[in-house]
């Protein structure tokens, strides 16, 4: 197995100062507008976002919720692994807000399908968008695209891309990993 630097720390900060620009120009006080972690690796995304917005960019107030897919993925109870859940952290109401959906790595879409089919328990969003730091455009089974994207990653031959977060992992960087 093998692995190479696809982003350094360095990279990975800049990407997500322009993601925080990019959601800020069209959230702008993000009143309306609440960001959703999807469990288990959006979290850290979605967590460094709002701190950037927050001390970077002077939003005052922003509304930061993580939510668990587990038992609602199409591939539940498919496999030989047991599947564990993670919590969902959503303390607003999501209802006919603008809801941002935050995570690592965009793959298949199945994760995505599944965090659709999860937030209607908490409200009916008046608009749900994604945001993705990479984006493996070759690799989907669903139509589901990005509206933000950190970087697009073309990701073949049984390779995978690995996000390391400092808070979970000890440092920033993102692998291509072959196997």
């Amino acid at each position: 197995m093998s692995q190479k630097v696809l982003l350094s720390s360095k990279e990975i900060n800049i990407i997500l100062h322009r993601l925080a620009c990019q959601l800020l120009e069209n959230h702008l006080d993000f009143k309306n507008t609440v960001l959703i972690g999807i469990q288990p690796r959006g979290i850290f995304l979605a967590s460094r976002l709002a701190k950037i917005l927050k001390e970077d960019y002077g939003v005052k107030k922003i509304d930061l919720g993580f939510l668990d897919i587990t038992f609602y993925r199409d591939d539940f109870r498919r496999g030989d692994k047991t599947l564990e859940a993670n919590k969902t952290k959503i303390d607003f109401l999501v209802e006919d807000k603008k809801v941002v959906f935050v995570d690592d790595v965009l793959y298949t879409g199945r994760s995505i399908r599944a965090a659709l089919t999860a937030i209607q328990s908490f409200g009916r969003p008046l608009e749900i968008e994604l945001l993705t730091l990479i984006d493996r455009r070759f690799s989907r089974h669903l139509p589901i695209q990005p509206n933000y994207r950190g970087r697009q990653v073309d990701a073949i031959n049984g390779e995978k891309v690995k996000v390391m977060w400092e808070e979970n992992d000890g440092e920033d960087v993102i692998y291509l990993v072959k196997t």
